[in-house]
Parts: structure tokens; C-alpha cells; sequence
């Protein structure tokens, strides 16, 4: 069991959540029908946050002895991290739990160490902004204070996906709620906030006034105190895919199904921005019909009803007892070793892994053993920071490459 000096218990408003209840304000009341079930990816974060904590207090906080803090790892690293059911081999991701913290303590020393003069540290700081919204609190990995700025640092363990902070409410609503708690100790006139993500190289930061926001504070606080009540109206978007009642909101479920209201375009074409449409609403779509198929498939092993469908065993698979023993005894029979295993060099991103980036770049880029070859063109939203391209020949350029759109 993770045991972090800060227990995290979510308001109903949460601050994770806010790019939510924002945008849908009836979403968090409708969310408390649903069991937060967290996922195995959740249980490695948190485990990650626990390891981050405990070497940021060591380091800034709370000094403690090499016995103490490596008995404390050592508990941590016994927490049991399940995949699929199966209980995961810590061999398997604690290396790189402690190599990705060690990332996070080094941005935290060259941060505090840019200051003029010491600065105030918080660790793992509860930070109650119930001033803009009801009950609202939350918990911030970091708070540092110093010549009047306000610099906020959360560490987000995911690979998924890179999260900004420019104009990111969590980071917003952690300045407001330490702001309500220092600003009658320290003056305070800018406000930094940083997303810090390890697996994916990414430091995402933004700077406002306090002026802006405060402002924005009070721009929020009539939409937080309708997310509180659950009223408003429901408003389907990407933020669906982080909601419990995703599966069978209803509101959802009408906004895809009404991709049957393109019959009315008239024959025989279609235009360049009606294909965009389409799009846009059949990728969401496509989401939405693999959320329903996991949710239905739940639903009928519980041995609830879904009419027109039932839930049946998958293809069989085949899997050694005892791989060592099965292949000792295949040698013995006469079967040469060599037949039983491949040998295959590591991928360019797996040498990365276990060399890490510095050695890899020195070793393998900067000699020149690795060159990087164009991707091949892909279709994404607008939203997408890449480059556009516009090259008419790309089709025909990359109709060969490793394998694609021609055999």
C-alpha cells in the first residue's frame, strides 16, 4: 500500500478535473454515480508521485538518514503494481520510476537555485481554493516561493499524451488556492506554473500576473458554483474521454449519432470542408463506439443484460509452465539450442531506454550511427502543433516507404 505524507482525496470540483466541470458543469455531479476505479497506469503514477515526494523533502524539506530514506524506498518498492490482473515484476518499471525522479528532483534544484536568494518550499502542499470554488482544494507537488513570484510544479507521470500549461486550469487553480494560502506572508506579483513529464521529455511552462489571475478567479467562480449544483447543460467534447460516465451519457450518445444529419448534403460532392466535418465527427465517433463495446462487454460479465450481445472466450493462447525447464528438456532430446532463440538487435528507442538520452545522443547521434528519416504524411485536427505540409508529390513519395500505401 502507497503511503504518501499526503493522503490525496479529490474534492467534487477537483482541480484535475477542471478542464471538465469548466466545460460540462453537470459532468461532476453526474460523475458521482460512477466508482472512481483508477487503472494499473494510475497505480505506477502514484507510486512515481510517493518516490518523487519522498526525495524532494529529503532534498529541500526534511532531511533525513540514508537508513531512514532508503528503508522508506525500499517499503515503496514492495507496493504491489498490477498490469492486466497480473501482479508486475518491480525489475519492470522502478528503475525507471527512480531514474525519471531523479529527473524531476534535478529541475526542482536548478528552479530553486535560479532564485536570487532562498526561497520558500512547500512539498506535497494542500491548497484549498474553496474561495473560488465550492470546497475546492487539492494537493501541489511543489510550491515555491521567492522574489515575489509563485512558481507551482506538478509532476505528471503519463506518456499519453503532452500536457500544456499555458492556460491550464489544474495549474491555475493550485496558484489560486496557494495564493489564499501565502500572500498575507510573502508578496507575491507573478505566478509560474510548470508541467513536468519525465517519460516524455516534456517541461511545459506558463507565466501570468497575479492581476490576471485573480482575474480569471473571478471569472470562473459562477461556472464553479454551477458545476457544484449540477446544473447546466451537458456538452460532449475531447475532455469525455477522462468522464466515469462516458459509456452512457446521453447527451454524448446524440451528439455521434447525429453524424446521420450529413444525408442532407446534396449530390453528387461533397466539399473540402464538409469532409472536414465528417471527420472531425467520425474520428470521435470511432472513440465512442470501442468506450461502448468495453462498457457492454463489463456489463455482460457482470451478468447484466445486453440485448443482441453476449460475451464469449477469446482465441486460446498457448504459454510455457516452466520456459527454462521445457527448453532444458528440449536439448536433451537432441534439439539444438541454437534453433530455440533469435537474435535481434534493440530498436533505436529501446538502445535509448537503457542507455538514456545523454548516452545515447553522445554515443549514437553526435558520431553519426543514426539518421532520421521522414515520417509518412498523416491526417490530424487543426489543433495539432506539427508543421503543416503541402507537397502534392508526398503521395507518390511515400507510397513505398517500409511498407506503405502500395504493396
Amino acid at each position: 500500500m502507497i503511503a504518501p505524507a499526503t493522503e490525496r482525496i479529490h474534492a467534487v470540483l477537483a482541480a484535475s478535473s477542471a478542464h471538465k466541470w469548466l466545460i460540462c458543469t453537470p459532468s461532476a455531479r453526474l460523475e458521482e454515480q460512477f466508482p472512481d476505479t483508477g487503472s494499473d497506469y494510475a497505480a505506477e503514477g502514484t507510486l512515481a508521485h510517493a518516490v518523487a515526494e519522498i526525495k524532494a523533502k529529503k532534498h529541500f524539506t526534511e532531511p533525513i538518514g540514508p537508513r531512514a530514506f532508503n528503508k522508506r524506498l525500499k517499503e515503496l518498492q514492495e507496493t504491489p503494481i498490477y498490469e492486466n490482473g497480473q501482479l508486475r515484476n518491480p525489475e519492470s518499471y522502478w528503475p525507471e520510476i527512480m531514474r525519471h525522479t531523479d529527473a524531476y528532483l534535478d529541475y526542482l534544484k536548478q528552479t530553486v537555485h535560479a532564485f536570487n536568494s532562498p526561497p520558500y518550499i512547500a512539498i506535497e502542499k494542500r491548497l484549498d481554493f474553496s474561495s473560488w470554488v465550492p470546497e475546492g482544494f487539492g494537493t501541489g507537488d511543489c510550491v515555491i516561493i521567492g522574489g515575489g513570484t509563485l512558481h507551482i510544479v506538478d509532476l505528471k507521470y503519463g506518456k499519453g499524451v503532452a500536457v500544456s500549461a499555458v492556460g491550464n486550469p489544474q495549474m491555475r487553480l493550485y496558484a489560486l488556492g496557494a495564493y489564499a494560502a501565502y500572500s498575507f506572508l510573502f508578496p507575491i506579483e507573478r505566478v509560474r506554473m510548470t508541467i513536468f513529464q519525465p517519460r516524455l521529455d516534456s517541461i511545459s511552462e506558463d507565466e501570468i500576473t497575479i492581476g490576471e489571475l485573480l482575474a480569471w478567479g473571478e471569472e470562473i467562480k459562477p461556472i464553479a458554483a454551477r458545476a457544484f449544483a449540477g446544473e447546466g447543460e451537458f456538452v460532449p467534447g475531447d475532455h469525455c474521454r477522462f468522464c466515469r460516465a462516458r459509456h452512457t451519457c446521453q447527451a454524448r450518445a446524440e451528439h455521434y449519432l447525429q453524424l446521420e444529419g450529413f444525408h442532407k448534403m446534396r449530390p453528387p460532392l461533397i466539399t473540402n470542408e464538409e469532409v472536414g466535418q465528417i471527420l472531425e465527427r467520425a474520428r470521435g465517433l470511432v472513440k465512442w463506439v470501442t468506450e461502448l463495446e468495453e462498457y457492454a462487454l463489463a456489463e455482460c460479465l457482470k451478468g447484466n443484460e445486453i440485448p443482441g450481445w453476449k460475451a464469449v472466450e477469446g482465441r486460446s493462447s498457448r504459454q510455457y509452465t516452466d520456459i527454462d525447464a521445457a527448453f532444458a528438456h528440449l536439448v536433451a532430446a537432441g534439439i539444438d539450442e541454437a534453433v530455440l532463440y533469435e537474435r535481434k538487435p534493440l530498436t533505436i528507442a529501446q538502445v535509448e531506454k537503457v542507455l538514456g538520452k545523454a548516452e545515447y545522443r553522445r554515443l549514437l547521434e553526435e558520431p553519426g550511427f543514426v539518421k532520421v528519416e521522414p515520417g509518412k504524411p498523416t491526417l490530424v485536427p487543426e489543433s495539432d502543433k506539427r508543421e503543416a505540409i503541402t507537397r502534392p508529390t508526398a503521395i507518390d513519395d511515400f507510397k513505398n516507404f517500409n511498407g506503405g500505401y502500395e504493396e
